[in-house]
């Protein structure tokens, strides 16, 4: 029943981009690693795209735990964090129902997540692997043109910047972005100091991936 709550509340809300409010989520994770990074990120990016690509998304997001129920009442979940990340048995089937029914995980590597989300990711998806999304992929094409694909925001390893992909029944359900920081780019301008160009280039970034999400 909740899953088919779930796909119909995402097909008023897809579907009608624009007129219906709805609303996105952090998702909150245990293990130790900081969930809650990046704490003005979400809503400038909900912000940057409800004015420049026409989403109605409600300015405060929410905060959902992977283990709990309400997940399915948000069309997309955003996560982030430097370290730990752990799913337990029922988080990972909950996680995996949310995705097979209609949902979308954006993961953003806030820098040390990389090991610990890899490993959690195999649990929800063991048979399937996280894919490199290539430069043609339409999610680097929507409204905001990136021809070289996901932009480097913040330095760390001296590592390009990669977008990998959990594709399951012939759809993108998850978004793995690595050594790229998007998420810090959308942060308040004071937070990293970060110029007017690169803070433009992440928002506009973020807001194709909720326009694909959003789209597809």
């Amino acid at each position: 029943m909740k899953r088919l709550l779930f796909l119909f509340i995402c097909f008023i809300s897809l579907t009608s981009v624009g007129q219906n409010t709805y609303q996105i989520a952090i998702l909150k994770y245990n293990g130790g690693g900081d969930w809650y990074a990046n704490p003005t990120a979400l809503p400038n990016l909900i912000t940057f795209a409800n004015e420049h690509i026409g989403t109605n998304i409600k300015k405060e997001s929410a905060t959902v735990e992977v283990g709990s129920s309400d997940i399915f009442n948000y069309p997309f979940l955003h996560m982030t964090g430097h370290g730990n990340v752990v799913f337990n048995s029922s988080e990972t089937e909950n996680l995996r129902n949310y995705l097979l029914a209609g949902g979308f995980l954006h993961i953003d590597d806030n820098y040390g997540m990389d090991p610990y989300v890899r490993t959690e990711i195999k649990k929800v998806f063991p048979e399937t692997d996280l894919v490199e999304l290539p430069t043609n992929h339409p999610i680097f094409h929507g409204k905001y043109e990136f021809k070289n694909g996901l932009p480097k925001i913040h330095e760390h390893d001296a590592s390009p910047p990669k977008a990998y992909g959990i594709i399951a029944d012939g759809r993108l359900v998850l978004l793995y972005t690595h050594e790229s920081d998007i998420g810090d780019g959308w942060e308040d301008a004071e937070v990293h100091n970060d110029s007017e160009q690169i803070r433009e280039k992440a928002l506009q970034m973020g807001a194709n991936i909720l326009e694909y999400v959003f789209s597809n």
